[in-house]
C-alpha cells in the first residue's frame, strides 16, 4: 500500500481537476439515482387507471417503520409531497408527459456530467503519469555508467512503457471508481433505504462474504504482476538486442536461434498471463454470484412484503429492485479496485527501483565551477575497481599532462585504457587516489562545468535519427549554420554531406545507419569541433575504419587536437608518433612512460614489442 500511496503523490498537483471530477461525479450519481427513482411514478401512471388514484392519503397508506430520525422523515415527507403535487397532478396523459420530460432531462444532464467527469479524470491520469515518466527519465540520466552496465536496455525500456501504462490505467480504474462508484452506491442506497430498510439490510449482506476473497486475490495478483512485468522486460530486451544486431544475426545464420529464444520468452509470458487472468477474473463472478444469491432472497422477502403484509406497493418494490440492481455494477467495480491497486503497486515497485537508485557521481556540497583550464591534469596514485568486483582495473596510476600536450595511451586490450580516460569526465570516481585539474580535485568541481571543458570521440559512434545538421549541433541551441558547415569542413565531412540529396537536412536513420563508419566518425568529430572543448579524449576513434576513411578521420583528429590537451587511445601506433608523452598500460598498471623515440630505443619493453608486431613486414 505504501507504493500506491507514493504513486498517488503524483496526483496531488492536479487537485483542482480532482475537485471538478468529484463535483461532476456527484451530479452524475444524483441524476442517475433520479432517473431510476422516476420509474416509481412512471409505473404507477402506467398501471393504475387514473393519476388521482396514485395520491394516497396518510391514513390509507400502509405503515412503514423507518431507521431515520423524525426530522429526516419530516423532510422526506415534505419533499415527497411537493414532488407528487407537481408530477402527479392532472390527467394521466399530463402526468406521463411530465415524467417523460423529467427522465429525458435527467439522462441528458447525467451524460453531460459523465463526460466532464471522464475528461477531468483523464487530465489527472495522463498528467500524473507524464510527471512520473519525466522524473524517472531525468533521474535515469543522472545515474552513473556503472548502473547501465548492470541493467538490460530492454528492461529499462519496459519500465518506462509497460509498467507506467499499468500504473496509468490503475489511476483511472481506482481513483475514478473510488469517487464515482461509492457516490453511486450512496445515492441508490439512500433510495433503497427510503423505500424499505429491511430489504436494504438483506442487500448489504454480500459485503462481508466477498471482502476476504477480494483481498486475497489482490495480494496474489501483486506478486504475479511483478513477475509478469519482468517477463515482459525480458521480451523487450531480446527484441531490442535482435533488432540492434540484425546484421550479425543474419551474417551468422542465427535466425532460428533468435526465433527460439524469443518464442521461449513469449511462451513463458503467455503462461504467466493466463495465470493472472484466471485469478483476476475469479473475483468478478464470485462477487456477482453472491449478489444474485442475495438478490433472490430480496425478491422473495420483498414479495412477501407486497403480497401478504401490504407494507410496500408493487411500484415501490420494483423501484427498490431497480435501485438495488443499479448498485451491483459499482459494487462489482469496487471489488476489482484492490486488484488494480496491487497490480499498480507491483509495476510501481519496478519504476521506483530506478528513482530509488542513488548516484555516487554527484556534485558535492559547495562544488566549484571550473571556469578555465590553465595548467595541467594530474593523476595521483589512482586505483579503480567496479562496485560488484574485487578485481582492480587500475592500480597506482600516477602521471601528469600539461595544457596543450598530447598524451597517448597504448597497451593490450583489456588493460584499463578506456577506464582510465573515463575517470577524467567523472563517468566513474577512483576507488583510491585522486585526479586534479590545476591542483583541484575534480570531485570538488561541478559535473556540468567539468564536462563542458571536454569532448569525447569513441570507436562506437552514436548518432540520432535526425538531420545531419542537428547531429553536429547536438546540445547547442540555435547554432548558426555557417558554424556547422565550418566544423564539418574541418572534420572532412562537408564533401560527402553536400553530395547527399538534402545536404545538411538529410535524415541519417537510427544510429546513423544510412552512413558508412568513416562518415559517422567524421560527424562525431564535427560535433566535438563545434563544441570547441579545451580537453579532448579519443578512444580508439579510427580502429574500425578502412584505410581511406582512417586517413580522412586522422586528418580531422589532428586538426581537432591543435592547441588542445588531448588523451589518445590508439591501437595503431603509427597514429601516435607525435604525442608528447606515451603511457603503456598492461593489466591496469603503467609499465612504460616516455616519448615514441625513447620507447623504441629501449632494448626491451612492451611498447617496442607491440610496435614490431604491427610493422614486422
Amino acid at each position: 500500500m505504501n507504493t500506491y500511496l507514493r504513486i498517488l503523490n503524483y496526483v496531488r498537483p492536479y487537485w483542482k481537476h480532482i475537485l471538478l471530477t468529484f463535483v461532476f461525479t456527484f451530479l452524475f450519481a444524483l441524476l442517475n439515482g433520479l432517473s431510476v427513482y422516476l420509474t416509481i411514478p412512471l409505473l404507477d401512471t402506467l398501471f393504475q387507471e387514473s393519476a388521482t388514484k396514485q395520491v394516497v392519503s396518510e391514513e390509507q397508506a400502509p405503515s412503514r417503520t423507518s431507521i431515520f430520525p423524525d426530522w429526516i422523515q419530516s423532510i422526506e415527507k415534505d419533499v415527497t409531497t411537493s414532488f407528487n403535487d407537481f408530477i402527479l397532478s392532472g390527467e394521466k396523459s399530463d402526468v406521463l408527459i411530465k415524467i417523460c420530460i423529467l427522465i429525458l432531462i435527467a439522462f441528458f444532464l447525467k451524460n453531460i456530467f459523465g463526460y466532464l467527469q471522464s475528461y477531468f479524470m483523464a487530465v489527472v491520469e495522463y498528467g500524473a503519469m507524464k510527471d512520473l515518466r519525466d522524473q524517472a527519465f531525468k533521474h535515469l540520466n543522472s545515474l552513473p555508467l556503472s548502473y547501465f552496465k548492470k541493467e538490460k536496455t530492454g528492461n529499462l525500456i519496459s519500465r518506462f512503457t509497460n509498467d507506467v501504462n499499468i500504473v496509468q490505467s490503475s489511476i483511472s480504474a481506482t481513483f475514478s471508481n473510488l469517487i464515482k462508484e461509492p457516490l453511486t452506491i450512496i445515492v441508490f442506497l439512500g433510495i433503497a433505504i427510503s423505500i424499505s430498510w429491511q430489504l436494504t439490510l438483506f442487500a448489504i449482506l454480500i459485503l462481508p462474504f466477498s471482502t476476504g476473497i477480494i483481498i486475497w486475490i489482490g495480494f496474489k495478483l501483486r506478486k504475479l504482476t511483478y513477475v509478469l512485468q519482468s517477463k515482459l522486460a525480458d521480451i523487450t530486451s531480446v527484441l531490442q538486442e535482435t533488432i540492434s544486431g540484425v546484421k550479425i544475426v543474419k551474417a551468422f545464420g542465427m535466425e532460428p536461434f533468435e526465433n527460439k529464444r524469443f518464442t521461449n520468452e513469449t511462451k513463458s509470458f503467455f503462461k504467466m498471463v493466463l495465470k493472472i487472468v484466471r485469478i483476476r477474473n475469479a473475483s468478478s463472478p464470485i462477487t456477482e454470484f453472491l449478489s444474485v444469491v442475495i438478490g433472490v432472497f430480496i425478491i422473495y422477502y420483498g414479495g412477501i412484503l407486497v403480497l401478504e403484509e401490504n407494507v410496500l406497493s408493487a411500484s415501490q418494490f420494483l423501484g427498490f429492485l431497480f435501485a438495488i440492481f443499479q448498485m451491483l455494477p459499482p459494487i462489482k467495480e469496487l471489488s476489482s479496485v484492490n486488484n488494480r491497486i496491487q497490480e499498480a503497486s507491483a509495476a510501481g515497485d519496478r519504476i521506483f527501483e530506478i528513482l530509488d537508485t542513488k548516484s555516487d557521481i554527484i556534485n558535492l556540497p559547495g562544488a566549484i565551477v571550473l571556469k578555465e583550464f590553465k595548467d595541467k591534469i594530474e593523476f595521483n596514485s589512482v586505483h579503480f575497481s567496479y562496485d560488484d568486483s574485487d578485481e582492480k582495473i587500475l592500480t597506482d596510476i600516477s602521471f601528469q599532462v600539461n595544457k596543450g600536450e598530447i598524451l597517448a595511451l597504448v597497451g593490450p586490450s583489456g588493460g584499463g585504457k578506456s577506464t582510465l580516460v573515463d575517470l577524467i569526465p567523472r563517468f566513474y570516481d577512483p576507488t583510491e587516489g585522486a585526479i586534479f585539474i590545476d591542483g583541484t580535485d575534480i570531485r570538488t568541481l561541478t559535473l556540468e562545468s567539468l564536462r563542458a571543458k571536454m569532448g569525447i570521440v569513441t570507436q562506437e559512434t552514436f548518432l540520432f535519427n535526425t538531420s545531419i545538421k542537428e547531429n553536429i549541433a547536438y546540445g547547442l541551441i540555435e547554432c548558426p549554420e555557417e558554424k556547422i558547415i565550418k566544423a564539418a569542413k574541418t572534420a572532412n565531412a562537408h564533401k560527402f554531406i553536400s553530395e547527399m540529396s538534402k545536404g545538411y537536412d538529410t535524415i541519417i536513420g537510427e544510429r546513423g545507419i544510412k552512413l558508412s563508419g568513416g562518415q559517422r566518425q567524421r560527424l562525431t568529430i564535427a560535433r566535438a569541433i563545434l563544441k570547441d572543448p579545451e580537453i579532448m579524449i579519443f578512444d580508439e576513434a579510427t580502429s574500425a575504419l578502412d584505410n581511406e576513411s582512417e586517413i580522412l578521420v586522422q586528418e580531422a583528429i589532428e586538426r581537432l587536437m591543435e592547441n588542445r590537451t588531448t588523451f589518445v587511445i590508439a591501437h595503431r601506433l603509427s597514429t601516435i608518433r607525435n604525442a608528447n608523452k606515451i603511457i603503456v598500460i598492461d593489466r591496469g598498471r603503467i609499465v612504460q612512460y616516455g616519448r615514441h623515440e625513447e620507447l623504441i630505443a629501449a632494448e626491451s619493453g612492451l611498447y617496442k614489442k607491440l610496435y614490431e608486431m604491427q610493422f614486422r613486414e
